[in-house]
Parts: C-alpha cells; structure tokens; sequence
C-alpha cells in the first residue's frame, strides 16, 4: 500500500451497542410500547419533540403541569439512621 494512502485512512470507531428507549421497555417491563392495546396493531413514531417550547405548549394543551417535579430531599447514607 502507498504511504499517502495509509495516511488517509481514518480510524474505525468503536461500535458500541445500543439498545433503543422501546427495547428497554419491552426488557425492563415487559411492555411492548408499540402495540396498541385497543386493536393490536403496530404504532409507529411519528415525531420526537424535543424543543422546550413545544413540550410546553403541548403540556399546557393537554392541561398538565409544565413545571418539573419537587425532588425529594437529600439523605444521609443509610448508617448514619442507625447511628
């Protein structure tokens, strides 16, 4: 092989696996988010929103909450309760 064509070649980028969000689903839980409950038929994705401005818009629409949850307080490590 030719120096400048070795010179070239980019590096192979480590394939990492991936599993997607209703694969996860379907593992963790046993749910097959893409069955339709009604008819079991098949959904499929139509749009992913992910600009703020939209999922608010479509929270307040739907007449939910477009604050995030209270978190909890933070704990101490379980010894300290024992202490």
């Amino acid at each position: 092989m030719a120096p400048q064509a070795v010179a070239r070649k980019e590096p192979e980028k480590e394939k990492t696996p991936r599993v997607d969000w209703a694969e996860l689903l379907r593992r963790t839980f046993d749910l097959d988010v893409f069955a339709c409950v009604r008819c079991g038929g098949r959904r499929r994705v139509l749009a992913y929103v992910t600009a703020p401005s939209g999922v608010r818009c479509i929270l307040e629409h739907l007449g939910l909450s477009t604050r995030p949850a209270k978190r909890a307080p933070a704990q101490g490590p379980p010894q300290s309760a024992w202490c």
